[in-house]
């Protein structure tokens, strides 16, 4: 019986080292690096530029005092509706009677007539620019003719329009003064002269409230129509370069409790030198929305309001994507750490469009993949990890 009992007492040792080795080699073992991952989906998925932006009175009108004299004290006040040639905004009592009168309506007339002549040319140079922009519109749509083109057109047939406007409201505002300047005899001129409203709106400004002595041609009061609105937004030149006309914009913290719609009508050609609050300097350009939600829904939304504008540069309904955070550069080229195995490992990928939150995965990673978010410096190829939390 001592002998078998010999044999097991001389194995127990080899059985105590090799625990022991066991425990060494698993206390040694790496631990597990604890990592937030993120699943490759594919689904919608926009670029966009976001600035502040301002709301403006697409045109606006500024009356003035067609004589010399006394003003009255302006009734109305910013909000007020007026109607064109109707409403009686202003009222002066005229200086006497003084040879510069018929001076004035010579000059007056003389300007109407240059007016007019101006008025037509715009007309027939607006004409031309529609014909053209029509033209250049059914050769883009052929695909003849390039972005850029399309936009100089559309450029020349805003710009042709708004001197029409213009020549039109400088004749309405001659026409005015013309019926308001008293002949030269005294006792016409003795009579007060009623300033009519010269366009149809609401008065947003009055500059002179008070009953006081004014010139002939001193700003009285403007007028414009607070629902003919557009967004006027201060964009760098690198983005609005980027931007065609049409391209969709989200104007949001504009004080409703949805965003509004709207559309580029135009990237200004000229930008301007601006400084930012740290004082750099930067160029920036005035690019113009169109704001196409119905007036119904932003009734509460004036002139010079501020909002905040998303422009969309780049759309697509399906791409495969992930969180910006889970793409890290590496040299020229972006990559990323994947979760296989329960280790991690370094993938290139080749990376797209950017919504600044998520990023566009054009080759590299595939539906499903599980990425490292963050992982910064203490991530090594090959080192074992744990995920904690998967963000969706």
């Amino acid at each position: 019986m001592n002998p078998p009992k010999k044999t097991k007492r001389r194995w127990l040792p080899y059985v105590i080292i090799i625990a022991i080795l066991a425990l060494v080699a698993v206390g040694l073992r790496p631990q597990s690096s604890p990592v937030e991952t993120a699943l490759a989906h594919t689904g919608p998925m926009r670029a966009t530029v976001s600035e502040e932006g301002k709301t403006r009175i697409r045109q606006r009108y500024v009356v003035s005092a067609p004589v010399s004299g006394q003003l009255r004290r302006i009734p109305f006040k910013p909000g007020a509706v007026v109607e064109a040639g109707v409403t009686i905004v202003a009222v002066i009592d005229p200086l006497s009677a003084s040879p510069l009168d018929a001076r004035n309506r010579a000059l007056a007339e003389a300007r109407r007539g240059s007016t007019v002549v101006l008025l037509e040319k715009s007309r027939t140079t607006l004409e031309l620019s529609r014909s053209e922009l029509h033209r250049i519109e059914q050769m883009y749509a052929a695909k003849t003719i390039s972005p850029q083109e399309l936009e100089s057109a559309q450029m020349r047939e805003n710009a042709a329009a708004r001197e029409v406007a213009a020549a039109e409201g400088t004749l309405r505002e001659v026409e005015a003064q013309l019926a308001e300047i008293a002949p030269t005899d005294s006792a016409a001129q003795s009579g007060p002269v009623a300033v009519k409203a010269t366009a149809t709106g609401s008065i947003l400004h009055v500059f002179q409230e008070s009953s006081r002595a004014v010139t002939q041609g001193t700003p009285l009061l403007e007028i414009g129509d607070p629902t003919d609105l557009e967004v006027v937004i201060e964009m760098l030149s690198r983005d609005g370069a980027a931007l065609i006309p049409g391209a969709k914009v989200e104007l949001e913290q504009w004080g409703g409790a949805t965003p509004l719609a709207g559309k580029v009508r135009l990237v200004e050609p000229a930008a301007f030198t601006k400084f930012s609050a740290l004082g750099v300097e930067e160029q920036r350009v005035n690019v113009v929305v169109d704001i196409t939600t119905p007036i119904e829904q932003r009734r509460t939304l004036g002139d010079n309001f501020r909002v905040e504008a998303h422009v969309v540069v780049w759309e697509s309904d399906q791409v495969l994507k992930v969180p910006t955070s889970g793409l890290f550069r590496r040299a020229n080229d972006w990559a990323a750490f994947t979760v296989r195995h329960g280790q991690a490992q370094l993938i290139p990928v080749k990376a797209g469009r950017s919504s600044g939150t998520e990023i566009q995965v054009l080759e590299g990673l595939s539906e499903g993949d599980e990425v490292i978010l963050y992982p910064g410096d203490r991530i090594k190829a090959g080192q074992r990890v744990q995920p904690i939390k998967v963000v969706r």
